[in-house]
């Protein structure tokens, strides 16, 4: 037996030939032995992250391993408070990247899951159920309607067989199967119409086929091997934080190897140095970071599943902030996924759906579409179960026929069920005075009707009324709709046959349909272009009815392209770079093609979000920048490859979400402007405290200000609403530094006059009253409590704080606990010996108060300053 790449390109013969198989199927031992060689038919399953390794990558960070040093450090000196409070905020930071990393990735699962438990096939001439697991290649599979294709087969006989393939192909309807079907070898998944993929349903009729490949080699099993192996990308953010971090890292060990040698040379002791720089390294990394960042998602998260969009994994809500380009699948995302009448033509005359003239011919019509048709009702009227075109019918013609008295009038007594080869189904409805109704392809169906159905009677049937007939048909087609044509027939009784029975019919009218935009799409489309995000459609349906939707949601304009899957696939990687600006729409793709164009956006630097329902977005969900998966007709395996998942598959979430992900953003750089901020004042403190011979701060004062004290302002941050025009500015350059548009300047300004006011406190408190301890305490108050202040300079670096002071009352409740905690552990009387501070007086507190709160009148004349140089041209 050989395996063949391409079967589709065989036909029957070559087929049995190429498996070693036959009609009768192959015999149970033949079985057991493929069995053996070629592995049972599932989906193999990747290896996954354990707890442990999780918890261990919490340690990878380089910040945190400078942490542990100072914490190793402190106990090996005997400053066993100081290393208990920073292995404290070590495994704090650790348990809370822990409880966000620790999620299962089930996406394998919910693929094995997608696999049929049994099958009906033929072995040795008899027809008998196995265990779909135990299916091998050259089993002679039967399909019938409600099956699950357990493997993917060659097709050998069809009768009326239809095939839901949208969660593989992103068809939007069953697709017709055909075993007689000659098909080149580079015909394209989506229209192998001789072939039944494993994942896949049928939806209608019957078949039988050979079985080509199991397990990992069908089609389902190449988007689990890829699924596996695409790499999840860091978010601009996390790149963002990981650079911030070894930044901070290299510059605390060079300033600590700095300070410790000054410390030596002007004759310190080693251990007084080793203490110091141990303060140094508390002093520059900002512990709370992680902790406020993790925190502030979590809050945007929450709120945005409120409205309609459930977030995954944390750092998605700020991707979607900076992100450029959205690849949206067609098909129940930018569309209804439901098929649904558009346009009608009876009585020689053209209608929309909506407004059909009552007439005679329309009454015909009507009764011919819920006649001739095997629609079933279920929960009361309030669903349609059945084929997509069918319900559609059904629909349209529902809303002014009462179907289930019309079906007692005029039961059926006799049918014809459709097949490929005529494209017809024909019923015949009525005992006395039966009729004839005949539904299919309008050509087919035009060439056997002699009368026309006209103005309440009927007129012969000439060649410029079919002309005419085919004119409209051939319009309807080019606005991407599927076309079918109604005719009847009354008869004198119930013929015995169906022989000769489709033939001098009368034609009554066409139906237009088609899987019609969402009505919200359109909207969210132009907001996107507003922001400067580039929407894109990547679908496995028709290029002209891609097209169509995609003009009337304002995706393609003139001036952009569409592409298929083959014209693609004749692109080199240049070439695509060259036009994948132009390109808007991508139709009759194959999941390879949709994770090409994700990267090739991602090569060019644009951060991608990718939309998507079906299994064959799973990979694409994986591999770009951010997968948005679909909540109610989305499968397990897009939803579980996805950051974000969609609770009302509505595209204009996304619209909200991007805003929410803006705001966040510039929430998160403010909060990480604040935190550095003050760190870098306490860096700058301990330095010049070095340098002159004299302890300002010790460890445990810093991390309490850090870890305290600093932590609930800048979540308050967190809750700052967005600008007006914040989806009229372009999306951020993923290659922007984080200290950017003046952030790297008012973090260095801010940290040098935070230290000189910290530092003046000291001196005033040992210059006063002649106590190292009061200048010490005073100098700890001031550094908490200016910070404090400091957090309402950082809301805006243009506008005063009077403008805007009342917006966030969590900003004012985070300054009250914050002040408290700070202020507590002075005027706490136990506590003063473990943070090395001693009780101040009144005058003393005043001192402190008025040093701190002089940070607000410093920021103000700073930003007026701004303002009149911005009158006078400067660009700052």
């Amino acid at each position: 037996m050989t395996n063949h790449e391409k079967p589709h390109g065989l036909n029957a013969e070559q087929i049995y030939t190429a498996y070693s198989t036959s009609h009768d199927g192959l015999s149970e031992n033949e079985a057991a032995q493929r069995l053996v060689s070629h592995g049972a038919n599932v989906l193999k399953e990747s290896s996954k992250k354990t707890l442990t390794s999780i918890i261990l990558s919490q340690f990878k960070n380089l910040m945190i391993l400078v942490l542990l040093a100072a914490a190793v450090v402190s106990a090996f000196l005997g400053e066993v408070p100081d290393a208990i409070i920073i292995f404290a905020v070590i495994l704090l930071n650790a348990m809370m990247g822990t409880i966000q990393e620790a999620r299962a990735e089930a996406a394998l699962d919910a693929l094995k899951k997608m696999a049929a438990p049994d099958a009906n096939v033929i072995r040795g001439g008899v027809t008998m159920s196995v265990k779909a697991t135990d299916i091998v290649p050259g089993d002679i599979v039967l399909l019938e309607a409600g099956d699950h294709v357990p493997a993917d087969i060659r097709l050998i006989e069809t009768a009326s067989l239809k095939v839901e393939e949208a969660p593989l192909t992103g068809e939007s309807v069953p697709v017709e199967k055909d075993a007689a079907a000659k098909l080149a070898d580079d015909a394209p998944l989506a229209d192998r119409i001789n072939m039944a993929y494993s994942g896949t349903s049928v939806t209608y009729g019957r078949g039988m086929g050979v079985v080509c490949l199991t397990g990992m080699d069908t089609q389902i099993g190449k988007i689990a091997s890829a699924l596996g192996a695409a790499k999840e990308s860091e978010t601009p953010l996390q790149r963002r934080l990981n650079a911030l971090s070894k930044v901070l890292s290299i510059a605390v060990l060079a300033v600590a190897a700095v300070v410790f040698a000054v410390g030596l040379f002007t004759g310190r002791t080693a251990f007084d140095m080793f203490l110091v720089a141990v303060s140094l390294a508390v002093a520059a990394i900002p512990e709370g970071l992680a902790t406020v960042v993790t925190l502030q998602l979590t809050m945007g998260v929450q709120k945005m599943s409120r409205n309609g969009a459930i977030v995954r994994k944390l750092p998605a809500v700020e991707t979607l902030g900076s992100t450029s380009v959205i690849c949206s699948d067609k098909t129940g995302t930018l569309t209804q996924n439901k098929m649904t009448v558009q346009k009608a033509y009876y009585n020689n005359n053209e209608y929309e759906a909506g407004a059909v003239e009552q007439t005679a011919e329309l009454d015909l019509l009507d009764k011919a579409f819920i006649l001739c048709n095997d629609t079933k009702e279920a929960d009361g009227e309030k669903s349609l179960l059945g084929d997509p075109t069918e319900t559609a019918l059904y629909a349209f013609s529902a809303k002014r026929q009462q179907p289930a008295g019309l079906k007692i009038s005029l039961r059926r007594v006799f049918e014809i069920p459709f097949d490929s080869q005529r494209k017809l189904m024909s019923t015949i409805n009525g005992v006395e005075s039966p009729l004839l109704f005949v539904k299919g392809a309008p050509d087919e169906l035009l060439a056997r009707c002699t009368q026309l159905a006209h103005s309440g009677g009927t007129v012969p049937m000439t060649n410029e009324m079919r002309k005419q007939i085919l004119e409209v048909n051939e319009r309807f087609a080019q606005h991407a709709l599927r076309v079918l044509a109604a005719a009847y027939k009354p008869l004198d009784a119930v013929p015995q046959s169906g022989e000769g029975l489709e033939s001098d019919l009368i034609f009554i009218g066409l139906a237009g349909m088609m899987d019609p935009p969402r009505e919200e799409a359109s909207v969210a489309v132009s907001v996107c272009k507003q922001a400067g995000i580039k929407p894109v459609m990547i679908t496995g349906d028709h290029k002209i009815t891609a097209v169509a939707i995609a003009q009337r949601l304002g995706i393609l304009t003139d001036k952009d392209k569409a592409v298929t899957g083959l014209e693609l696939d004749t692109m080199d990687d240049n070439t695509l770079q060259k036009e994948i600006d132009d390109i808007r729409v991508y139709a009759r793709v194959a999941p390879e093609h949709k994770v090409r164009i994700v990267e090739a956006f991602q090569t060019k630097n644009s951060i991608v979000a990718m939309t998507g329902d079906g299994v064959n977005d799973a990979p694409a969900l994986k591999t770009a920048d951010i997968g948005v998966g679909m909540g109610i007709t989305g499968t397990e395996v897009s939803k579980n490859a996805s950051d974000m998942v969609l609770t009302d598959d509505n595209f204009a979430t996304i619209v909200k979400a991007v805003k929410e992900g803006r705001r966040i953003y510039r929430n998160i750089k403010k909060a990480v402007q604040f935190l550095l901020s003050a760190n870098l004042s306490e860096v700058i403190t301990l330095f010049v405290g070095t340098l002159i011979g004299i302890t300002v701060l010790s460890p445990v004062q810093i991390l309490w200000v850090n870890l305290v004290t600093d932590t609930f302002p800048a979540l308050a941050i967190g809750m700052e609403s967005a600008p007006a025009d914040i989806m009229h500015r372009k999306p951020r350059d993923a290659k922007q530094s984080f200290f950017a548009e003046g952030m790297a300047v008012n973090l260095v300004f801010y940290g040098i006059v935070m230290s000189i006011l910290t530092l003046g406190a000291y001196f005033l408190g040992t210059t006063l009253y002649g106590n190292a301890l009061i200048g010490e305490t005073m100098a700890f108050l001031t550094l908490g409590l200016v910070q404090l202040f400091h957090v309402f300079n950082i809301r805006s670096s243009q506008r005063s704080i009077v403008n805007r002071f009342f917006t966030n009352k969590w900003m004012h409740i985070s300054f009250i606990v914050s002040a408290f905690l700070q202020t507590a552990i002075v005027w706490i009387v136990p506590l003063n010996a473990f943070f090395d501070v001693v009780p101040l007086s009144g005058t003393q507190w005043l001192y402190t108060t008025l040093i701190a709160f002089s940070i607000i009148p410093i920021s103000e004349l700073v930003k007026l300053g701004k303002k009149l140089l911005r009158k006078g041209g400067a660009k700052i």
